[in-house]
């Protein structure tokens, strides 16, 4: 979790980009990834150089012959020239970085630099500077970026929201992404869960901070390993930057209505790993949806999921880990219990958690599963975990529970990765295993509530004739009192 120095720090960014004339969120985040991505970029060059020293590889700096667009350069060039400078030069040298056909460079033709005068870019250069994000190790930078993104407090107009970092943690670790696997998001936004994939790989190859990844093995998951689609352009740009501010040098992120069967198309029979928190409540017109899908219906909730059952890798190879709405699991139409057939017949449903309806607040209260499945292998029975606290409050506020009330999270994964050695059963619990056979008869509802049973307390009540003797009593006592009193 980020310092409240930072924090106000990041405050007060937002506050100057406000009274700045940028108040579409939207705009202000990219308009604010663009300075970030600029200062890591001469951070990133430099720590390239002293890799390349200390490894004997060859490295030419991005900024050879272009010494003025480092952040360290234009910074201390004056007010009436920085804003010209920035917008003419630095930012097209930004836009153009990559090779010749780069994705990043694709995407960027559209940006534009859209701060408008030169005291909000030196106030923001300021702020920037004062976070000291050289200095800060790659968590916390990642949880600046997060903050930066938390003041985006309503959904997108498809039901989209911003997945809290912790979740997106936890499914990771669920689905445990190797150095050979092949990792997307079909629905990426700002790229958080590759972001992640791509750390949880890296840590996992680490002895003594020193990773054990061969220069190929690296190559291969820098550039043919992290995958996303995302619709809209800006979130595109974002997703390419936070890839990139990571280490990936070529992140393969397209902009795509990935429901369609416009190109580019998510292809099948394809990855190892989806990691996705797909828009909610959407609804595409029926003349755009592509003509892949068994299922017939509009609602994105339900094509999305099975866009990822038919790009999972057959055979066992391929896993996913997604959050759903709650009507997902127990939805009456064809279609909701079409897809829930195909989830539990023709893949492994390994894990179903549902999830507080305050997690995704203050976007809504919108109550949430987390699917996780592996394709190519039938259900025999499903584990569920009725997850009934994530850390934070389920409040509007969702601050940070006390160490000792730490959320559901890590019992989750302990559990889950010992269900089979654990077997549960009791269904008083929060966790327990469902047979196949249960679902299908509950026209494959996944719901937890159709399997757990509740136990209840029995309460003991006084029998009346007690209860009225206590209260003359009672009576009693309080005349006898007042008559002491005016004695």
């Amino acid at each position: 979790m980020l310092d409240s120095n930072l924090k106000s720090k990041i405050n007060k960014l937002w506050d100057k980009f406000w009274s700045g004339g940028l108040s579409n969120p939207i705009t202000a985040i990219e308009q604010m990834s663009y300075l970030i991505f600029m200062r890591k970029l001469e951070d990133e060059d430099e720590k390239r150089i002293r890799e390349a020293g200390f490894t004997g590889d060859e490295y030419v700096s991005i900024f050879k012959e272009y010494e003025d667009c480092k952040w360290s350069k234009w910074v201390t060039k004056p007010a009436e020239t920085i804003l010209d400078h920035v917008r003419d030069k630095v930012f097209p040298f930004m836009r153009n970085i990559g090779d010749g056909d780069s994705l990043y460079k694709e995407y960027m033709k559209g940006a534009n630099f859209g701060i408008p005068t030169a005291s909000l870019l030196i106030e923001a250069v300021n702020i920037i500077n004062d976070m000291h994000i050289k200095e800060q190790n790659q968590d916390t930078q990642g949880d600046i970026y997060e903050y930066l993104l938390s003041e985006l407090t309503t959904a997108g107009k498809n039901g989209q929201f911003r997945t809290p970092r912790h979740i997106i943690n936890m499914m990771v670790d669920l689905a445990d992404p190797k150095i050979d696997d092949k990792i997307l998001d079909p629905a990426c936004g700002t790229a958080g869960f590759l972001v992640n994939a791509y750390q949880h790989i890296l840590q996992a190859n680490k002895k003594e901070w020193v990773s054990r990844l061969t220069p190929n093995q690296k190559n291969i998951l820098d550039e043919d390993s992290i995958f996303g689609y995302d619709i809209d352009e800006t979130m595109t740009r974002i997703a390419l930057m936070n890839l990139m501010m990571h280490g990936i040098k070529k992140p393969n992120i397209k902009r795509a209505n990935t429901l369609s069967d416009t190109e580019p198309r998510v292809p099948d029979n394809t990855y190892n790993v989806i990691l996705a928190n797909p828009p909610f409540k959407g609804s595409l017109n029926e003349a755009e949806i592509s003509g892949r899908f068994r299922i017939k219906t509009t609602k994105t909730e339900l094509l999305f999921l099975e866009l990822m059952y038919l790009a999972l890798a057959p055979s066992g190879q391929g896993r996913c880990a997604v959050i759903v709405p709650e009507g997902v699991l127990f939805g009456n139409s064809n279609a909701h219990k079409r897809i829930r057939e195909i989830l539990l017949t023709e893949c492994r449903l390994d894990a179903v958690i549902s999830m507080p309806s305050g997690v995704f607040k203050p976007y809504a209260g919108v109550s949430t599963a987390v699917l996780f499945f592996t394709k190519g292998e039938p259900t025999r029975r499903v584990w569920f975990y009725k997850m009934e606290a994530d850390g934070y409050s389920l409040d509007d506020k969702r601050t940070p529970l006390d160490e000792e009330n730490y959320g559901d999270i890590y019992d989750i994964l302990e559990h889950f990765k010992n269900r089979h050695k654990e077997n549960p059963i009791d269904r008083k619990k929060k966790y327990f295993f469902v047979p196949i056979e249960e679902i299908k008869d509950k026209s494959w509802d996944l719901s937890i509530s159709k399997y757990r049973e509740i136990e209840y307390e029995e309460i003991k009540y006084e029998k009346p004739e007690v209860i009225k003797n206590k209260i003359i009593q009672l009576e009693e006592d309080i005349l006898k009192g007042l008559k002491e009193l005016n004695m």
